[in-house]
């Protein structure tokens, strides 16, 4: 059995923050955003936490699927900005759906979080540990941006997607990880300062620093090698992947990976324009952007990829 999925679900806040909003508040303009990423606007949150978010995804997913919340076995979620350092989101989407029947827990990898957590469900279901499960991306950056610093608040937005997925014959192929954590500083956020009593300071919360070069060079070598590592490692020819859904950073990286793959550029859905970088919740977005809007056929080979803090990058081959 692999795990397969059989509804999708997403949600953004309803506050939309255009790069002319941005402009009166930061040294940039609508031209420096887009030529540099291809952002148009993102949607912040307002009134909302990540398990918010999170539950409204994966309420659509679970209707899409027809699926009751007492039959999930298992509920990840995928970010890095959960509003508490405990209990985990996962739970909090747990208790907030009523799925009392799941075990729940978070995974941390950043923009590559939804691959993750959908590779973890997947070895769970082949296992046969879990026969129904719940995997959510969702994060609210906009809460750990330093927004005087336009190298990052230009980039990134809130949201969450969420796909349902059950164990059956047909679904994930294979998935390929991979980490390099002596590379972290290039791309981090503090959560917590280590000041106590013991050093006389308060702890400390931090904003997230990038350096935005080094992620890009990372990123066009690192997705474009996952992605042929798990084609070749199950034997599918790159011309039968119907998509590539990568995490929507910034469109140049999808436009160097698409070169480096020789594929051509319509095979990498591109949906960044409207909600930016949403980190987690990026890949499970498109995802369901794309199911909603009919693009999706049974039995499509797609690709999914992730790449991000930690040095973190996956990909995911699968069977729709």
């Amino acid at each position: 059995m692999t795990a397969r999925i059989v509804g999708t679900g997403s949600y953004v806040p309803e506050k939309i923050v255009t790069n002319e909003d941005l402009a009166g508040i930061v040294d940039t303009s609508d031209e420096w955003i887009r030529t540099r990423s291809g952002i148009r606007s993102r949607h912040l949150a307002t009134d909302m936490g990540t398990s918010e978010i999170a539950v409204q995804a994966a309420l659509r997913a679970l209707e899409m699927a027809d699926v009751d919340v007492l039959e999930l076995d298992c509920i990840l979620v995928a970010t890095s900005t959960p509003e508490k350092h405990f209990p985990s989101c996962a739970c909090e989407v747990q208790g907030a759906i009523g799925a009392k029947n799941a075990v729940a827990f978070d995974i941390s990898a950043a923009c590559s979080g939804f691959v993750f957590a959908m590779s973890t469900m997947d070895a769970f279901m082949k296992s046969g540990i879990y026969q129904t499960g719940l995997v959510i991306g969702a994060d609210v950056l906009s809460k750990v941006i330093d927004w005087k610093d336009r190298g990052t608040c230009v980039l990134f937005g809130d949201g969450a997607g969420a796909a349902v997925v059950r164990a059956e014959e047909i679904g994930v192929i294979g998935f390929s990880m991979g980490a390099d954590g002596s590379r972290g500083d290039v791309l981090s956020c503090l959560s917590r300062s280590t000041g106590n009593f013991l050093t006389s300071t308060e702890p400390q919360m931090g904003y997230m620093s990038m350096n935005g070069q080094e992620v890009f060079k990372f990123a066009v070598k690192k997705v474009p090698e996952c992605i042929c590592q798990v084609l070749q490692e199950n034997h599918i020819n790159i011309e039968d992947v119907k998509y590539f859904m990568l995490h929507q950073a910034n469109v140049r990286i999808l436009e160097a990976a698409a070169k480096r793959l020789g594929q051509p550029l319509e095979k990498f859905p591109i949906d960044i324009e409207k909600y930016g970088n949403t980190s987690g919740a990026s890949i499970a977005i498109l995802l369901d952007e794309w199911n909603r809007k009919g693009m999706l056929t049974r039995g499509d080979k797609l690709v999914l990829a992730g790449f991000g803090a930690g040095l973190t990058w996956g990909a995911l081959l699968l069977e729709w």
